[in-house]
């Protein structure tokens, strides 16, 4: 309890906001009017069935495409290149390039125009934190898929980035592989780098999140901490969802 006549501290600016975030596409609204807000040096885990709009709305706050209406904000600014340069984002299949594990760390590091010496720093670190040091001349296409993803998520932090978005990197791993990469992630976390994290796993959420938020039909149904959304959720599409039952989407208000 705080002491007599002490005030509750504001939360912190917003590093990364929505403001009426909507998309369409063949006609139909596939996120429809989000506003959340990205505090810094937490994780934000967001989850919702399958066709909620997870990924959709990472790639718009990323700037990966453009929303049709509504805004993404950058520090409250709106998101331009230098804000999109100080994120990464990590796939749920990795993106790698056609060239060894070495030249993948090496070419994402010149891209984001990190001077030479210090490319070799960085390059160390991403080797030491992925333990993939007697693989750096393979090609990297050939790892397997937990040694891919443990790339790309070191190639990404390699980067720097004050945000990281990550649309489900452990689905289809072994559990080796993902608490391979739930340790990196932590270890990240811990530094001060703020996650966005797309998960379908309770327990990934709770060993990793912040912050939850719950998508459905395009919308935000509920957020709130992890622990009081998994353990007493408010909505009923969160509550279906978590007891495995299927819920209808909304259906979408008819356009004047």
């Amino acid at each position: 309890m705080a002491a007599p006549g002490a005030e509750a501290a504001a939360p912190s600016p917003a590093l990364l906001s929505a403001r009426g975030l909507c998309f369409d596409a063949g006609g139909k609204q596939l996120i429809d009017g989000i506003d959340i807000d990205i505090r810094p040096g937490r994780c934000m885990v967001v989850m919702g069935a399958n066709g909620a709009g997870k990924s959709l709305l990472l790639r718009l706050l990323h700037g990966l495409i453009h929303p049709t209406a509504g805004e993404v904000l950058w520090q409250g600014r709106p998101l331009d290149r230098d804000g999109r340069y100080a994120q990464a984002m990590v796939f749920q299949r990795p993106v790698l390039l056609r060239r060894s594990v070495r030249a993948n760390l090496r070419f994402a590091l010149a891209v984001r125009g990190v001077s030479r010496q210090e490319r070799a720093v960085r390059e160390a670190e991403a080797i030491r934190r992925s333990r993939l040091g007697d693989l750096l001349n393979r090609p990297a296409r050939v790892l397997s898929g937990g040694e891919q993803q443990r790339l790309a998520v070191v190639r990404a932090l390699a980067c720097a980035p004050g945000l990281l978005f990550l649309d489900e990197p452990t689905a289809n791993l072994d559990p080796g592989s993902t608490h391979a990469i739930e340790q990196l992630v932590t270890k990240a976390h811990g530094s001060g780098v703020t996650i966005v994290l797309v998960t379908h796993d309770t327990g990934q959420a709770r060993r990793l999140g912040d912050d939850l938020v719950f998508l459905h039909g395009g919308r935000v149904a509920e957020a709130g901490c992890v622990s009081t959304v998994l353990d007493a959720p408010r909505s009923e599409a969160a509550r279906a969802w978590l007891e495995g039952r299927l819920y209808p989407a909304p259906q979408p208000a008819p356009k004047a």
